[in-house]
């Protein structure tokens, strides 16, 4: 009886992430049917009703949800365990899922991967890369990358990048037509590119700290983004100033496409940072990862 109901246990936690016994059945590699005959059977053994089903679409009921919330870390537990096992080979293995920011994939990051995946040709990682900040435990991650003030204060947090300013920065066409702003304040007078906030999908206001003074400056113009690379290149076509991460911007500043202003009102704030949850236990191969990711002075 405890194989046949963790059999179909698995099976039904895989129908309840693909929405869809088409998917869940691929990914188990059994026929659809058999899925079916599966769960029926899970549902009568335990005289509940687990899944709804539509000719569209496949969601767990409410005692699903249950069970998945329940369960579902325990098999990832399971899951976790088996991973660990395969690290006993000669050559460390295994899956690490990541989610990141944009600016952090590709500032800290990726350039840390590619030769730790070069050295290392058995572990295999997925970067999901996503502004929100993701909850990296009902999400099935294995860790998060997000700015330390981001971090929970539940989480392990481990530092991977140094400490970071944010620049205001325009086109020299730009400062010429419209002039430079002396103060913060000035800004509210000057065409921006905004950035929407992924979380609560509002407007981010523009942050500054000199000295103990901290302000926030709403602006505004005729763009609005969701990502950085266009808010870089609409400021270096003239569509207005942009607010970015200092090293985002450190090419265009130097070769003269943009001209940074405000400097003395972008004090540092802490970098980024990899946090996970401190419960899970994690795989040789994911210590590999945070140890080359881990900042070093």
């Amino acid at each position: 009886m405890l194989k046949e109901n963790f059999n179909d246990l698995m099976s039904f936690l895989v129908i309840a992430k693909e929405r869809s016994f088409t998917k869940a059945a691929a990914k188990l590699g059994v026929s659809q049917s058999a899925l079916s005959h599966s769960i029926r059977a899970l549902e009568e053994r335990l005289e509940l009703r687990l899944l709804t089903r539509t000719t569209r679409s496949v969601a767990p009921t409410e005692v699903g949800e249950r069970l998945v919330n329940s369960l579902g870390p325990c098999f990832v537990e399971i899951e976790t365990e088996l991973e660990a096992l395969r690290d006993m080979r000669d050559r460390p293995a295994g899956n690490i899922r990541l989610t990141a920011g944009e600016h952090a994939v590709d500032s800290i990051l990726w350039p840390v991967l590619k030769p730790f995946l070069a050295a290392y040709p058995d572990i295999n990682v997925e970067i999901v890369v996503d502004n929100t900040l993701t909850d990296i435990v009902t999400g099935r991650f294995d860790a998060g990358i997000r700015l330390g003030e981001q971090v929970a204060k539940d989480m392990v947090a481990v530092r991977i990048g140094p400490e970071m300013s944010m620049a205001v920065v325009g086109a020299p066409a730009y400062f010429t037509q419209y002039g430079v702003p002396g103060a913060p304040q000035e800004l509210q007078h000057h065409r921006c590119i905004n950035m929407r906030l992924p979380t609560m999908g509002g407007i981010y206001a523009w942050e500054f700290a000199k000295a103990e003074c901290e302000l926030k400056v709403r602006v505004d113009g005729q763009l609005t983004f969701n990502s950085l690379r266009q808010r870089v290149d609409a400021a270096v076509a003239g569509f207005g100033l942009a607010f970015l991460p200092e090293d985002a911007v450190a090419k265009e500043i130097a070769n003269g496409s943009l001209v940074r202003v405000l400097k003395d009102w972008c004090d540092p704030f802490a970098g980024y940072y990899l946090y996970y949850p401190s419960r899970r236990q994690h795989t040789t191969a994911f210590a590999l990862l945070v140890d080359a990711l881990r900042f070093r002075r």
